[in-house]
């Protein structure tokens, strides 16, 4: 298959293209700490993780498009999706409420995105959510779960690939600035090899050729 991500690095909104052509977008947001959201977008699957402001406004996307905000199973054409009830924090959701970790079957890969996930995965969630292909995962502290905390749920899941997200980018504002950690310190805690990317296109069979962790530059 062919999988397009973009990402705008310090938070999880990312938009991907599978090989038959379905577009899936992943917590949307209109404006946000220095970023601005393209709109309208077009797209056939919208993934709401958890109902926070800053990751639900669907009216930035077009489309006749399947809404995916349960953690339950869903199905659109070529794609197949399991979402995972998590929490935002270490608390059992008392602090930032709950989140769903979203695994998406598609073109011969499981991608899973975490959301704002703030807590270390359980034995019964690890099995749930099973193999992964590409993992991506929130690695900026504070809000979410910290680099350190961040390269412990990659050791449980054990992805081929891991795009970081939810961290500090140049683009973002002063106070963005203070929400976040830089990717850096998830990297060095992960032991893993980098690689920078503005797209990335991977498929089943080049996937071992991006193993490791892939940040994507803010676009």
């Amino acid at each position: 298959m062919t999988w397009l991500c973009k990402s705008n690095g310090s938070v999880n909104r990312h938009f991907w293209t599978s090989e038959t052509g379905t577009r899936i977008l992943i917590d949307p947001y209109d404006k946000l700490l220095g970023y601005k959201m393209p709109k309208p977008i077009a797209a056939d699957i919208v993934a709401v993780t958890h109902n926070h402001g800053d990751h639900n406004k669907i009216h930035v996307a077009s489309g006749n498009y399947l809404l995916v905000n349960e953690p339950k199973e869903y199905s659109h054409d070529d794609v197949f999706i399991k979402g995972f009830k998590t929490y935002h924090d270490k608390v059992n959701g008392k602090k930032r409420g709950n989140n769903i970790v979203f695994r998406f079957v598609v073109d011969g890969l499981t991608i899973v995105h975490c959301g704002d996930l703030g807590h270390l995965l359980t034995a019964d969630q690890i099995r749930d959510i099973g193999k992964v292909d590409i993992l991506m995962i929130p690695v900026g502290g504070k809000m979410t779960l910290s680099g350190v905390d961040a390269a412990q749920v990659m050791n449980q899941l054990h992805p081929t690939v891991t795009i970081p997200m939810h961290y500090r980018t140049k683009a973002l504002s002063f106070l963005g600035m203070l929400m976040f950690e830089k990717v850096d310190r998830f990297i060095e805690a992960s032991g893993e090899r980098s690689s920078e990317m503005r797209v990335l296109d991977v498929n089943k069979n080049n996937l071992s050729q991006y193993s490791g962790i892939v940040t994507l530059q803010y676009q």
